[in-house]
C-alpha cells in the first residue's frame, strides 16, 4: 500500500509541506475589538476632547473647585468602557470547537495530535464520545453524530460511508475513519462562531443624535471660546481668573454632558437587568435597536428554544363540526406510524382531552337505497 493511500494516511513530510501551504487547521484570528480599540473608541471622542480642552485651562489657572463636571465625563467614559470589555470578554468565550486533541493516521499508525496540527487530507480516527474537530468526508464505518450544536436539533443523525461529517458535532456512537476535508476558518464550526462573535454596526437614533450636536457645537466652541475669552481679558480687563472661569462656564452650558451620562445610566441599567436573564449586549446601544423589536421569530428547534412542540388549543372552523373532531383524530392517531414532533404534541393534547386515543370509533354505515354494498 502507498504511503499517501486514504487507509495509512499523510506521512509527516507531507503534513508539513501542507502547513507551510497554508493548508493547516490554523484558527482564524480574533474578530472582536481588541482592549486598546476598545478604549481608545470611548476616550478620543470630539466630545471628551472639548471637556478635556476645557479642564486643562481650567486646571492652569488654579480653579479645581471648577473641574467637577470632569467626574462626570470620566463616569460616562468607564461605564462605556467595563461594559464592553465585559462584553468582549464573554463573546471570545464562544466556541463550539472544544476538542483539544484528535486522532490522526500518520506514516501509517494512529497519533494524538492538536487539533491545530491537522492538515487537509489527514484520516482521523473517530469514536464514541469524541468531537469531530474539522469537516471530514467519512471513509468507512458507521456512526451517529449529535449536531445539536450546529443545527438545534437534538435527534441523532446517522452517518455512512460517503457522507460529510461537520465540525463541532460529537459522535454518540459507532466509529469510523474519515478524511479532512475543510480546515480552519472555513471549517463550518468555525464560521458559525466567527458569525456569532461578529456584532453588527450601530443604527443608534440616540448615538447619531448626540454625535450631531457634537459636531454642531464643535464649530462654535473654539471661535466662540476665544471670542469671550478676548471680550473678559483684553476688552474688559477682567483678570486672568474670572475670565477663564466664565469662558468655561459658557462653554460647558453647550456640551450636553448630564444628558450623555443620563442616557448612558439608563441604558447600563438596562444592560445589568438582560444580563440577570443571561442575554449578552455588546453594546451599550444596541439596547435600543431591541427595544424598537415588536416580534421575536424563532424556530421550533434550537438554541434559544426546546426541541419539544406542545399544542395549546384546537380552534374548529366552523361552530358546530360535523364530525366528532376530538374521537376521528384520536382513532387517526392511534393508527398512524408517524412518531415526528408533530405527531407526539398531537397524541400528548388529544390523550390529555379524552384519556384514550384507542381506535373506537365506528364508520357510519351509508344511507339505505344509495346502491353501496
Amino acid at each position: 500500500m502507498e504511503s499517501n493511500s486514504p487507509m495509512r494516511g499523510l506521512t509527516e513530510a507531507q503534513a508539513k509541506q501542507l502547513r507551510e501551504m497554508g493548508g493547516g487547521n490554523t484558527p482564524p484570528p480574533p474578530i472582536t475589538k481588541s482592549t486598546g480599540q476598545i478604549i481608545r473608541e470611548h476616550v478620543c471622542t470630539l466630545f471628551t476632547l472639548f471637556n478635556v480642552l476645557i479642564a486643562i485651562a481650567l486646571a492652569l489657572v488654579g480653579a479645581w473647585s471648577n473641574l467637577l463636571f470632569i467626574l462626570i465625563i470620566a463616569l460616562n467614559t468607564v461605564i462605556g468602557i467595563v461594559q464592553e470589555l465585559h462584553a468582549k470578554k464573554l463573546v471570545e468565550q464562544i466556541a463550539v470547537l472544544t476538542a483539544p486533541k484528535a486522532r490522526a493516521l500518520r506514516d501509517g499508525s494512529l497519533r494524538d495530535l492538536p487539533v491545530e496540527e491537522l492538515v487537509l487530507g489527514d484520516v482521523i480516527s473517530l469514536e464514541s464520545g469524541m468531537q469531530i474537530p474539522a469537516d471530514a468526508l467519512m471513509l468507512e464505518g458507521e456512526i451517529e453524530t449529535d449536531e445539536s450544536l450546529l443545527t438545534g436539533e437534538s435527534i441523532p443523525v446517522r452517518k455512512a460511508p460517503g457522507d460529510e461529517l461537520f465540525s463541532g458535532s460529537v459522535v454518540v456512537s459507532g466509529a469510523c475513519m474519515a478524511r479532512v476535508e475543510r480546515v480552519g476558518a472555513d471549517n463550518y464550526a468555525t464560521r458559525l462562531t466567527q458569525e456569532a462573535k461578529a456584532a453588527a454596526p450601530n443604527h443608534s437614533e440616540l448615538l447619531t443624535s448626540m454625535r450631531k450636536v457634537t459636531r454642531f457645537t464643535g464649530f462654535l466652541i473654539p471661535p466662540l471660546g476665544l471670542l469671550l475669552f478676548f471680550q473678559a481679558y483684553v476688552l474688559r480687563g477682567t483678570p486672568l481668573f474670572d475670565a477663564v472661569t466664565t469662558t468655561a462656564a459658557g462653554l460647558l452650558g453647550m456640551l450636553p454632558k448630564g444628558l450623555v451620562l443620563l442616557i448612558t445610566v439608563s441604558l447600563a441599567v438596562g444592560v445589568a437587568k438582560l444580563a440577570r436573564s443571561r442575554v449578552l449586549v455588546q453594546n451599550l446601544f444596541s439596547l435600543e435597536s431591541l427595544a424598537h423589536v415588536d416580534v421575536l421569530c424563532l424556530d421550533k428547534t434550537g438554541t434559544l428554544t426546546e426541541g419539544n412542540m406542545q399544542v395549546e388549543r384546537m380552534v374548529p372552523l366552523a361552530e358546530t363540526p360535523p364530525i366528532p373532531l376530538e374521537e376521528w383524530m384520536g382513532a387517526f392517531l392511534a393508527h398512524s406510524d408517524d412518531n415526528n414532533a408533530t405527531f407526539q404534541a398531537m397524541r400528548s393534547y388529544f390523550s390529555n382531552a379524552d384519556n384514550t386515543l384507542e381506535p373506537t370509533v365506528k364508520i357510519p354505515s351509508p344511507p339505505s337505497g344509495s346502491g353501496a354494498p
